[in-house]
């Protein structure tokens, strides 16, 4: 199979072609990526030489490279994105920009070249908040923040590329990822590095905000079983059936790293803040036979161990983002 991977130097799409060409042998994957803030070239210096890999600078909004890159392709998985909600609240005009004018521009390629399949990697966040229960796939889509807005209308861009040219497209909504490789501007890897560090962690409100938990590698797995096996035209939710509210994922990340809770600082909450997310991820295990495979406790103490060893991978991600 020759697959195109956009943002593929970012934490999960690094990770899925890392996990790709490792497991499944003669692919050949071409990562187009922009490298901004949060790409991480070094991500992928484990596949630099692999005989599999190409890697091509350039952005997708970027219609004469997009065409170029697409060109030959038998698949694309579109993971490039702006994805911090915060960036989105302050400025949403680069996401408008990169996950809907971007999207429009790959689908149009993908159209254009004959992909046989596009996978639309897209989030939970698209349906808004939840009190109790979990979403389905067939939920009405309802965005609370720009950045949520700006992937809604991709995943919507993407269907509608199906239902009106037959291009087949299938959407992934995941829940909120964590592992290694994170760029530190996330919860997990925020404060992880904060407390490294010595220093205090900021938490919005009162911290009651719920998420469900999935380490970076079941995600990049579910990804995989529906790039093989997901029926066009459909969407697939990707859950890790760990759901914490935002103040007991602190108090583990604080006794991970031995810490007092006196180094969580209360910020005032962010904007629109969604109280809690829950996927139903019954689809995917019933059709596709996905199932996490990494337990929480265990994967938090490993990426928490991974940030303690890799400091010269994030210490100067964290002082290129640190205010003048």
């Amino acid at each position: 199979m020759r697959l195109l991977v956009t943002g593929g130097a970012g934490f999960i799409g690094s990770e899925f072609v890392r996990g790709l060409l490792r497991s499944e042998p003669g692919t050949r994957v071409t990562v187009l990526d922009a490298l901004t803030y949060s790409g991480v070239a070094e991500n992928l210096a484990p596949v630099a030489d692999h005989p599999g890999y190409r890697f091509v600078l350039g952005d997708v909004c970027d219609p004469d490279a997009v065409d170029r890159a697409t060109a030959g392709q038998d698949a694309v998985v579109h993971f490039a994105a702006e994805s911090h909600v915060d960036r989105s609240i302050a400025g949403a005009g680069p996401f408008v920009r990169t996950n809907v004018l971007g999207t429009q521009v790959l689908l149009d390629a993908a159209l254009r070249h004959g992909v046989g399949r596009f996978v639309q990697v897209s989030t939970d966040e698209v349906y808004g908040s939840i009190a109790e229960g979990s979403w389905t796939e067939d939920q009405p889509l309802a965005p609370n923040s720009p950045y949520a807005a700006s992937k809604a209308a991709a995943d919507l861009l993407a269907l509608a590329h199906h239902r009106t040219h037959g291009l087949d497209v299938v959407v992934t909504r995941c829940t909120n990822n964590y592992g290694p490789h994170q760029f530190p501007e996330k919860l997990i890897p925020l404060f992880t590095t904060r407390l490294i560090d010595g220093g205090t962690v900021p938490l919005y409100g009162d911290g009651r905000q719920v998420r469900d938990w999935l380490h970076v590698s079941d995600h990049c797995r579910g990804i995989r079983l529906v790039l093989h096996g997901g029926e066009p035209g459909e969407v697939y939710h990707i859950g890790g059936g760990t759901e914490l509210s935002n103040r007991e994922l602190t108090g583990l990340l604080l006794d991970a790293v031995g810490a007092d809770p006196d180094r969580v600082v209360p910020v005032p909450d962010r904007k629109g803040h969604d109280l809690r997310y829950s996927l139903d991820d019954g689809k995917i295990r019933e059709r596709l036979g996905y199932a996490p495979r990494v337990p929480f406790a265990e994967g938090l103490a490993a990426t928490v161990d991974w940030y303690r060893a890799n400091r010269r991978w994030w210490e100067p991600l964290t002082a290129a983002a640190a205010p003048a």
